[in-house]
């Protein structure tokens, strides 16, 4: 796609002790990193439903050791990488989103760390400006760090789409399987977003005619979105 911008984007959300977010900035990818695996998709859910996100993927990046797991991750950090479209949203905006949704004065190892991982010197000043403005709303020192890019490497099927894969009537009804077609569909990632509880059902409605689901599907993600279907590790 002619207009489509990647940005990568680390982002760590580390539940009850540390929130925390590390963004690979990438001019075409954007990836979040989290606690563990199975609950990846926690930290990004209000990315993936955010308007601009087409596509989201967990994995690992900003290490050495070439072709990591999540059994044998090194020195990598666990990430998310998402796909935005320019046209709608904009690497600041998603920098917003960042700092706004995690705690960056928190300390943790490599593996949680917050950090940004830019692509280019544009990225950079971007991504140290928005450290120095975060800075100035807080008393305490932000842990956040800046650093080059590196290889993304996608993690296991099992982790994509956390969240909705929860959900197997819905994953039958979209007749999607776990694999490559799951990891790079705009329709499970932006449901994995509002199956998660987050966007509104306003912004479902408004989205539902390019989402093309039948109506049944479509209550069904209702029906999830008003009874709180988050779910917890």
């Amino acid at each position: 796609m002619q207009h489509i911008t990647r940005l990568a984007v680390l982002l760590k959300l580390l539940l009850a002790k540390c929130l925390h977010h590390r963004w690979l900035l990438k001019a075409v990818k954007f990836q979040l990193k989290q606690h563990h695996l199975e609950c990846l998709d926690f930290g990004f859910l209000r990315h993936s439903c955010a308007s601009g996100v087409i596509r989201t993927r967990v994995g690992f990046s900003g290490g050495t050791k070439p072709n990591p797991t999540y059994r044998s991750l090194g020195d990598h950090t666990e990430t998310t990488e998402v796909v935005y479209d320019p046209t709608k949203t904009n690497y600041s905006n998603l920098l917003s989103m960042f700092w706004k949704n995690h705690d960056s004065t928190q300390k943790c190892t490599r593996q949680y760390m917050s950090a940004v991982f830019y692509h280019n010197e544009e990225q950079k000043r971007l991504a140290m400006e928005s450290l120095e403005n975060a800075q100035k709303t807080l008393t305490k020192p932000v842990q956040t760090q800046i650093l080059k890019g590196s290889t993304f490497y996608e993690a296991e099927d099992y982790h994509q789409k956390y969240l909705l894969q929860q959900h197997p009537w819905l994953m039958n009804a979209l007749d999607i399987e776990p694999g490559p077609e799951l990891n790079h569909s705009y329709v499970a990632t932006r449901l994995n977003g509002y199956i998660g509880g987050y966007g509104t059902l306003a912004n479902f409605e408004a989205e539902l005619p390019s989402l093309h689901l039948d109506d049944k599907i479509a209550d069904y993600i209702r029906r999830a979105m008003q009874n709180g279907s988050r779910v917890n590790c």
